[in-house]
């Protein structure tokens, strides 16, 4: 969703205010008089165009996904499948480290009284969004080349996205509640050696899986810097 959209649309005002209180405030500010007041609306906007606020939060989950989604068409493809997938991995921790609120309701780690969720499974399950899908096809893709390369051997492209967004998804969560506190760089440390070990369990080789993961690594380190 883009500013000059946010900008001239209640709901994407909404939604954006959402955003910005989670970052800076967390869960607690969730009220729908606050989100209102951040937006520079009255309180009945959100009714109107959303119904309640666990279906405003259920836009606000959309917009997670959609900005890991558009943060992966921004990726190159190149002939690595290994080393993509760990881009991939590499980008949502990004995300998840800028907003670790939102990042905690698009996966239903939050407190259960702040986001309440709807009676409707497919509003109440980013998992089954169009949003989430979007995203996750970047991964299944991704995988799809991998099972198809001379990197493994011949996977279930499905399978395999279901356990690296799980295995990724896990490591950033611990570290996001600030389980890896007394190591100095936990992508080197930790997040490098699942990456290389879950691909070397899928039949790479180890030094090929390491050599991956690390150009990964050096692409996104240069990429961030490049954009500061």
């Amino acid at each position: 969703m883009s500013e000059e959209l946010a900008l001239n649309d209640p709901q994407g005002r909404l939604v954006q205010a959402t955003v910005r209180l989670l970052a800076e405030q967390g869960p607690s500010a969730l009220k729908a008089r606050t989100i209102a007041s951040e937006a520079g609306v009255s309180t009945m906007v959100v009714y109107h165009h959303f119904g309640g606020i666990p279906e405003l939060y259920g836009a606000v989950i959309d917009f997670g996904f959609a900005e890991i989604e558009n943060a992966f068409v921004r990726l190159p493809v190149t002939d690595d499948p290994v080393a993509d997938l760990f881009s991939m991995a590499l980008t949502v921790r990004e995300i998840a480290r800028a907003n670790p609120h939102l990042y905690d309701m698009m996966f239903g780690l939050s407190t259960r009284a702040s986001y309440r969720p709807t009676s409707d499974k497919g509003v109440r399950r980013s998992g089954h969004s169009a949003a989430f899908q979007a995203a996750y096809a970047h991964i299944t893709a991704a995988c799809a080349r991998l099972a198809g390369s001379e990197q493994v051997g011949m996977l279930d492209p499905e399978t395999v996205a279901a356990g690296l967004w799980s295995t990724m998804h896990g490591f950033i969560s611990l570290e996001l509640a600030d389980h890896f506190v007394e190591f100095e760089d936990p992508v080197r440390a930790i997040m490098v050696p699942i990456g290389v070990v879950f691909t070397v369990g899928l039949g790479a080789d180890l030094q090929s899986a390491q050599a991956s993961h690390d150009a990964a690594l050096r692409c996104h380190e240069a990429s961030t810097l490049h954009s500061l």
